[in-house]
C-alpha cells in the first residue's frame, strides 16, 4: 500500500500560519520573524522564507523592506474585490466542472451542506461551505485555477471569522441547496447565477448581510 507524499515544510509552515491569521490568533499588523517561526518548526530559514513568499500571495502578508513581514490588515472594500474576483473565478470553474459532476459528488456536496447546518461554531461551518465548493469546483480539471479559488476563499474566511467570531449562529444554506438543484436539473445557468450571487455576499460586510448565505 503507497503512502501519501510528506507535505513540504513550507506548505506545512504556510499553511499553519495562515490558519492562525484567519482565525484572528495572528493579529493584523502583527510581524512575522523568521527567527522565531524556523525555532517553532525545527527548520532553517529557507523554507521560512518560502512560506512567507507564499503567504504573501495570499494577501495575508506584506514584505516590508528592512522590516521584514507584517500581518495585512484586511478592509471592506478588498474584500468587495475579493467577491467579485471568487465570483467571476468560481462561475467558470462550475462552467467547465459541470459535465463530470456525478451523482455521488453531488450527494457529498449536500452532506457538506447538512453538515454547516450542524456546525457549532464559525470555523466547523467555514470548513463544510469550503468542502461544498471544492467539491463542485474541483472536477474542472484546472489545478491554476482552483489554487487561485482557494486563495481567494482563504481570504474569505478570514473577513467572515472576524465578523462572526462574536455573534456566532448557524446559517442554513439556501444558495447551496439551489445549487445543487440546478446542477441535478442540468440547468447551469441557474446554477452560475447563484454561486455568483452567493458569493458575492462576502463582499457586502458581516453585519450588512443575512447570515443564512454566503
Amino acid at each position: 500500500m503507497s503512502r501519501a507524499p510528506a507535505e513540504p515544510i513550507a506548505a506545512r509552515i504556510s499553511r499553519e500560519l495562515a490558519d492562525r491569521i484567519v482565525a484572528g490568533q495572528i493579529a493584523a499588523g502583527s510581524r512575522l520573524r523568521q527567527d522565531h517561526v524556523a525555532v517553532e518548526f525545527g527548520t532553517s530559514h529557507v523554507p521560512v522564507r518560502e512560506a512567507f513568499r507564499r503567504l504573501e500571495a495570499q494577501g495575508l502578508v506584506e514584505s516590508e523592506p528592512r522590516r521584514g513581514v507584517r500581518v495585512c490588515g484586511v478592509s471592506l472594500d478588498e474584500m468587495r474585490e475579493i467577491a467579485e474576483m471568487r465570483a467571476a473565478l468560481e462561475v467558470l470553474a462550475l462552467r467547465h466542472a459541470a459535465p463530470h459532476l456525478t451523482q455521488s459528488i453531488l450527494d457529498e456536496a449536500e452532506e457538506a451542506t447538512r453538515a454547516g447546518d450542524r456546525a457549532g461554531d464559525v470555523q466547523a461551518w467555514e470548513e463544510a461551505n469550503r468542502r461544498f465548493h471544492r467539491l463542485i469546483l474541483s472536477p474542472c480539471a484546472m489545478p491554476r485555477l482552483l489554487r487561485s479559488i482557494d486563495d481567494l476563499q482563504t481570504a474569505s474566511a478570514r473577513f467572515l471569522f472576524a465578523g462572526w467570531r462574536a455573534e456566532w449562529e448557524t446559517p442554513t444554506d439556501r444558495d447551496h441547496r439551489a445549487i445543487l438543484a440546478a446542477l441535478r436539473e442540468g440547468d447551469l445557468a441557474a446554477a452560475t447565477a447563484v454561486l455568483a450571487r452567493h458569493v458575492q455576499w462576502i463582499g457586502q460586510g458581516p453585519k450588512r448581510r443575512p447570515p443564512l448565505v454566503r
